[in-house]
């Protein structure tokens, strides 16, 4: 399994060609995406074309959503660590549920989910 933040889908929206090698080099591997990832993208478009082409991208990937006691645990991290790193809701939540999976999750935003304890994070390629 692997877990896939909105950043990187927006990078292989984009064509951008060190996503698509990443993506094409993973052969099998399932990938997964949190639920609330599809959330933003779809939030992120303007018009119902637009909406069609990114639910289309997104057909072939699996969706996943935290269990009730993974949303308790989002919830306690989140008031832990809100005020004083500033983590976003959606943040919380994505990054809570790659811990509970015991997954790494893959993004560029380090920054984001660097208040999550326990929570591994990878980038996938390098950006230029």
């Amino acid at each position: 399994m692997i877990l896939v933040d909105s950043d990187v889908i927006i990078d292989l929206f984009r064509d951008y060609s060190p996503a698509v090698e990443w993506l094409d080099s993973l052969e099998q591997s399932e990938i997964v995406l949190p639920g609330f990832v599809v959330m933003e993208l779809i939030q992120g478009t303007r018009t119902k074309i637009e909406l069609a082409r990114v639910q289309g991208i997104l057909a072939p990937f699996k969706v996943i959503w935290p269990t009730p006691e993974v949303c308790s645990q989002a919830l306690a991290v989140f008031a832990q660590f809100y005020l004083g790193h500033n983590l976003g809701i959606l943040d919380a939540l994505i990054g809570q549920l790659a811990v509970s999976l015991n997954e790494p999750l893959i993004t560029f935003n380090q920054k984001h989910y660097a208040a999550i304890p326990t929570l591994r994070t990878v980038q996938p390629y390098t950006r230029t």
